[in-house]
C-alpha cells in the first residue's frame, strides 16, 4: 500500500506545485566568488577591499592582483586587500572601478585568481577632453608620475583612472598597453600620454545597453537569453541532448516596445559580433545588387561568428510575395530564405528580425528553421512600466514626493518609449519653472541654479496630462476631465456603470475569485440631450482607463473593404492600449438591422456591423476593452448585438427628475456669477420635462442677455464721458456684474421642450418591451426553497406625479386596510392579491397598460390614504396567471416613476 502524502506536502501532480521554469536563465546562480558591490572606504583606484573570511574562501592573500568580472562582458584588474568592517559577502570598490565595470552598488560581480599578470614595457594613455580644459604644463610630471610612482598598479586597457593633482582631477584612458591587455606599471614601464585629448562623447557612447537597461520585458528577456545566449555560449548543451540549436527569433510589438534596444543589449551582454542590416538599406538601384548585399552581410557574419544578424523593419524587405508587385522584392525574400536555410547548422550565427506588423512578413519566413520563435514584446503591465520608469529616472534628480508606484498605474497603454517621453517632459516642466532666473544670453549657468533643480511629482502630473500613448495618438480623446460630480442625478445608472468597467480595472482579482469574466458592453438609449456622451467621458475618466471615441459614421468610406479595416483598426489599438474604453457615438448609423438598408452600397452597412459583432466576441479575454454605446433609437438597432456577451448591460437614460434638473442647473452655472435672489429649485420644478441640453441652453439665453446688457451699458457710460468728461473722473461700479432673476425670466419666454411627451412614451414602451422580455425567471426558486408565495415581494412607493390621474374619491379613510382593486380583461383578481396599505394624502390612479398573455387593460385603482403597495400572489391564484399580472404590475409601477423600496 503506498504511503500517504504528508498534509503539509503538495503532491508533484498538483498543477500548482510545479516550478516555473519559463524564466529560470534571469535565476542569480550562488556562488562563493560573487560578492555584492558596496561603496569604498578609501578612494583608491587600484584596490579593491573584503572580509578576511571572504578572502581565505577564495584562497586570496593581501596584495594578490584579482580580475573583477562586471556587467556587459566588462572586466578590470585590481589588488585586493582585507577588511574586517566590510561586511560578507560585499566587495568594496570605489567609483571609478565600478565605472569600469559598468555596475552599481548593490549589483553582484564576480572575483577570480589572476596570478599571472607580467609587468608592462610601454603603457599609452590619454586624459578626457572636459577634465583637461585650461590645465597648462606637463601632465606627466604633474598628475601621471606622482600616480604610478612606487605603486605598482594594475591596469587594463580600456579603462579609466581619476587622477587627484594639486587642486584638479584629471581622467585618463588606457588606450594601449603592451605586452597584453592587463599589465602591472613597474619602475621600468614607459609611460606615454601624447595625442590629442579623449572626446567625454566617443568615450560615452561606448557606454551601450544592458539587460539592466531594458525593463518590463522579463518574460520575453528569458526567452530570448535562452535562444541566444545558449546557442552563442554552450553549442554542446545542444548537441548532446541531439537537437539542433534556434536559428532565428523574430521580435514584434508595438513602436516603441524596445525591440531593437533588447537586440543591441543581448550583443553587449553576449559580446558576440552585432551586425545591423536596416531593411531599406540593402535595396540598390543595380538589377542583382540588392541581393548579393543581403549575402555578404550574411558572409560577413560568418566569418567572424559568434555573431548576431540583426534585420530592423524586417516588413519592408520580406513582405508577402503574392501581395508585392515588384520583382526585386520578391527575389529579396527568396535570397533571405535561402541563405537563412543554408546558415551553416552551428555556424553560431543568429538571426534577429523586429517588425510591429508580422502580418506582413512572407509566410515562409516564419516556419520552423528560419524564424523559430516569434515573442511578442507587448505593451507592458503597471509591474513593467514601474521597471521601465526606474531605469529612464535613475540618472534624474528626482524630488523626495515623487511616487513612480502612482505614475505607473496612471499610463494605461503606455510603451517603453512613451515612458521616456514622459520623463523628459517632466524635466522640461521643471526647467520651464526655473527660466526667469535663467539668462539664455550667459556662457554659463549658476551652480546654485542647477543644485536648486529637481523633478517633483507635480512635473510628472503636468506631464501625464499632456502625453498620452503613442499607439492612439491618431484616436485617442484626451482622458476626458468630467467626473461623477458634474453628472446631476441618474444615481442608479452610475452604480450599474462603476461596477461594468471600474470594478474590472481596479479590482481584478474579485473576479479571479468568483471564476467568472467581467461583461465587455455597455448599451446608453434615451432622449437626446440627456447626458449620454457625458456619461461615458465621466466613466472614462474616473477609472482612468484610455478612452477612444468613435463617431458611427466616420467609419464609413468609398473603398470596398475599407469600413470593415477601420472597425478592426480600432478594436486593434483599443487591445493594445487596454485597459480601454471604446465609445460608439450614434450606434444607430453603423448597426442597423441587417437588411432593413436596401439603397446601400453593396451591403457596406451590414458589412460593418458583422465585423463589429465578430470583434466583440473576439475580444481577447485577457486584455481590458469595454464597449459603450449611445443611440437615441434603440429600435433600429441590431437584436443580435443586445444579445449577452456583446452589448449586455442595456441602461435607459430618462429624462432629468427634479433633483437631476437642480443639479445640471448647479453644474451649468458653477463658473457664472449669480444674483442671490435666482432660485434653481424653482426653476428646476417648472422644467419638468426638459432634458439637459435644453436646460444648458436656457441657462446659456440667461448669460447671453447679460452680456447683452453688459456692453450696452459700456456703450451708455462711454458715450456719457465724452459729453461731459469732468464728472466721469472715478471708477464707476460694474452696474451689471452678475445674472439676475430678470434674465432668467426673460430667457424662459423662449424655452423649449426637445422631446415631445409621444417621444417620451416610445422610449418608455421600448424599456418596458425589454424588460419582458428579459425578466422571465422573476419567480423563479430551487425546488427545495420555500413555494414563490413566501419569497419576499416587492414594496412600491405610490408616485405623486402630477399626471397621473384621480379615480376614486373615499372621503372617509377605511377602517380596515382595504386591498387595491385589480381589474384584467374583466376577471377580478382582487381576491387572489392581496395589498398592505399605508396612510396617503391624495387619491392617485396609475396609468393603464396591456397585460402580456391576458386579454385586456390592466388597471390598478389606488384608494385614498394608501402610500405604499406590496405586491403578493395569494395561493389561490394560478400562479402563471399572477406572475405575469405581478410582473406587468411592477413594469407599470416603475414607468410611472413608482420608487421600489425593497422587498
Amino acid at each position: 500500500m503506498a504511503a500517504p502524502t504528508p498534509q503539509g506536502e503538495a503532491s508533484s501532480s498538483d498543477p500548482k506545485s510545479k516550478k516555473d521554469y519559463s524564466t529560470a536563465i534571469l535565476e542569480r546562480k550562488k556562488s562563493p566568488n560573487r560578492l555584492v558591490v558596496d561603496e569604498a572606504t578609501n578612494d583608491d583606484n587600484s584596490v579593491v577591499a573584503l572580509h578576511p573570511d571572504t578572502m581565505e574562501r577564495l584562497q586570496l592573500f593581501r596584495g594578490d592582483t584579482v580580475l573583477l568580472k562586471g556587467k556587459k562582458r566588462k572586466d578590470t584588474i585590481c589588488i585586493v586587500l582585507a577588511d574586517d568592517t566590510c561586511e560578507e559577502p560585499k566587495i568594496r570598490m570605489n567609483k571609478t572601478v565600478r565605472k569600469n565595470l559598468r555596475v552599481r552598488l548593490g549589483d553582484v560581480v564576480s572575483v577570480h585568481q589572476c596570478p599571472d599578470v607580467k609587468y608592462g614595457k610601454r603603457v599609452h594613455t590619454l586624459p578626457i577632453d572636459d577634465t583637461v580644459e585650461g590645465i597648462t604644463g606637463n601632465l606627466f610630471d604633474a598628475f601621471l608620475k606622482p600616480y604610478f610612482l612606487e605603486a605598482y598598479r594594475p591596469l587594463r586597457k580600456g579603462d579609466l583612472f581619476l587622477v587627484r593633482g594639486g587642486m584638479r582631477s584629471v581622467e585618463f584612458k588606457v588606450i594601449e598597453t603592451d605586452p597584453a591587455e592587463y599589465c602591472i606599471v613597474a619602475p621600468d614601464t614607459e609611460i606615454f600620454c601624447d595625442g590629442e585629448p579623449v572626446k567625454r562623447e566617443d568615450e560615452e557612447r561606448l557606454d551601450d545597453v544592458g539587460y539592466d537597461d531594458v525593463g518590463g520585458v522579463r518574460k520575453q528577456m528569458a526567452q530570448i537569453r535562452e535562444l541566444v545566449e545558449l546557442p552563442l555560449r554552450h553549442p554542446q548543451l545542444f548537441k548532446s541532448i541531439g537537437v539542433k540549436p534556434p536559428k532565428g527569433i523574430l521580435l514584434f510589438g508595438p513602436p516603441g516596445s524596445g525591440k531593437t534596444l533588447i537586440a543591441r543589449a543581448v550583443a553587449n551582454e553576449t559580446g558576440a559580433f552585432f551586425f545591423l542590416i536596416n531593411g531599406p538599406e540593402i535595396m540598390s538601384k543595380l538589377a542583382g545588387e540588392s541581393e548579393s548585399n543581403l549575402r555578404k552581410a550574411f558572409e560577413e557574419a560568418e566569418k567572424n561568428a559568434p555573431s548576431i544578424i540583426f534585420i530592423d523593419e524586417i516588413d519592408s524587405i520580406a513582405p508577402k510575395r503574392e501581395k508585392t508587385n515588384g520583382e526585386v522584392e520578391r527575389r529579396i525574400v527568396s535570397q533571405l530564405l535561402t541563405l537563412m536555410d543554408g546558415l551553416k547548422s552551428r555556424a553560431h550565427v543568429i538571426v534577429m528580425g523586429a517588425t510591429n506588423r508580422p502580418n506582413s512578413i512572407d509566410p515562409a519566413l516564419r516556419r520552423f528553421g528560419r524564424f523559430d520563435r516569434e515573442i511578442d514584446i507587448g505593451v507592458p503591465d503597471e509591474v513593467g512600466r514601474l521597471e521601465v520608469l526606474r531605469i529612464h529616472t535613475k540618472n534624474m534628480k528626482l524630488a523626495e514626493d515623487v511616487e513612480l508606484e502612482h505614475i505607473s498605474r496612471d499610463t494605461h497603454g503606455y510603451v517603453g518609449a512613451d515612458l521616456a517621453a514622459l520623463c523628459t517632459e517632466a524635466a522640461l516642466q521643471c526647467i520651464r519653472e526655473k527660466m526667469d532666473i535663467i539668462d539664455l544670453e550667459d556662457e554659463t549657468i549658476d551652480a546654485e541654479i542647477l543644485n536648486s533643480m529637481a523633478v517633483t511629482n507635480d512635473h510628472f502630473k503636468t506631464a501625464l496630462t499632456t502625453s498620452n500613448p503613442s499607439a492612439l495618438r491618431e484616436t485617442v480623446v484626451e482622458v476626458p476631465n468630467v467626473s461623477w460630480e458634474d453628472i446631476g442625478g441618474l444615481e442608479n445608472v452610475k452604480r450599474e456603470l462603476q461596477e461594468t468597467v471600474q470594478y474590472p480595472v481596479e479590482h481584478p482579482e474579485k473576479f479571479e475569485k468568483f471564476g467568472m469574466s467581467p461583461s465587455k458592453g455597455v448599451l446608453f438609449y434615451g432622449p437626446p440631450g440627456c447626458g449620454k456622451t457625458l456619461l461615458a467621458k465621466a466613466i472614462a475618466n474616473e477609472c482612468q482607463a484610455n478612452f477612444i471615441s468613435i463617431k458611427g459614421p466616420e467609419l464609413l468610406t468609398m473603398w470596398f473593404g475599407e469600413s470593415e479595416a477601420n472597425v478592426r483598426e480600432i478594436f486593434d489599438k483599443a487591445r493594445g492600449s487596454a485597459p480601454c474604453v471604446l465609445f460608439f457615438d450614434e450606434l444607430d448609423s453603423i448597426a442597423t438591422q441587417r437588411g432593413s438598408s436596401s439603397g446601400d452600397a453593396g451591403g457596406a452597412a451590414d458589412r460593418v456591423l458583422n465585423q463589429l459583432l465578430t470583434e466583440m466576441d473576439g475580444m481577447n479575454a485577457k486584455k481590458t476593452v469595454f464597449i459603450i454605446g449611445a443611440t437615441n433609437r434603440p429600435d433600429i438597432i441590431d437584436p443580435a448585438l443586445l444579445r449577452p456577451g456583446r452589448l449586455d448591460q442595456l441602461i435607459y437614460i430618462p429624462l432629468p427628475d427634479v433633483e437631476s434638473r437642480h443639479q445640471i442647473f448647479k453644474a451649468c452655472l458653477r463658473k457664472s456669477p449669480l444674483a442671490k435672489d435666482i432660485d434653481l429649485s424653482a426653476l428646476a420644478k417648472y422644467t419638468q420635462g426638459f432634458s439637459g441640453a435644453d436646460i444648458t441652453e436656457i441657462c446659456q439665453r440667461a448669460c447671453k442677455y447679460a452680456i447683452r446688457e453688459n456692453i450696452e451699458k459700456d456703450i451708455e457710460r462711454e458715450r456719457r464721458r465724452k459729453d461731459n468728461p469732468e464728472a466721469m473722473e472715478e471708477d464707476e461700479v460694474d452696474e451689471v456684474a452678475e445674472i439676475r432673476a430678470a434674465h432668467f425670466e426673460e430667457s424662459m419666454k423662449y424655452a423649449r421642450r426637445s422631446v415631445s411627451d409621444a417621444d417620451i412614451r416610445k422610449y418608455q414602451a421600448f424599456a418596458q418591451t425589454l424588460q419582458q422580455s428579459r425578466g422571465f425567471g422573476s419567480e423563479f426558486r430551487f425546488p427545495d426553497q420555500p413555494a414563490a408565495a413566501g419569497a419576499p415581494s416587492p414594496v412600491f412607493s405610490v408616485p405623486s406625479l402630477p399626471h397621473l390621474l384621480v379615480d376614486t374619491c373615499c372621503p372617509q379613510p377605511p377602517a380596515a386596510p382595504s386591498p387595491p382593486i385589480l381589474e384584467a380583461g374583466g376577471a377580478h383578481f382582487s381576491r387572489g392579491w392581496a395589498a398592505a396599505v399605508g396612510a396617503m394624502d391624495t387619491p392617485r390612479s396609475l396609468p393603464r397598460g396591456l397585460v402580456p398573455g391576458g386579454s385586456g387593460w390592466l388597471k390598478l385603482a389606488v384608494r385614498p390614504h394608501i402610500r405604499w403597495i406590496r405586491l403578493v400572489i395569494d395561493q389561490g391564484v394560478d400562479t402563471r396567471v399572477g406572475t405575469v399580472v405581478k410582473k406587468r404590475l411592477v413594469d407599470l409601477l416603475r414607468s410611472a416613476g413608482g420608487e421600489e423600496r425593497g422587498s
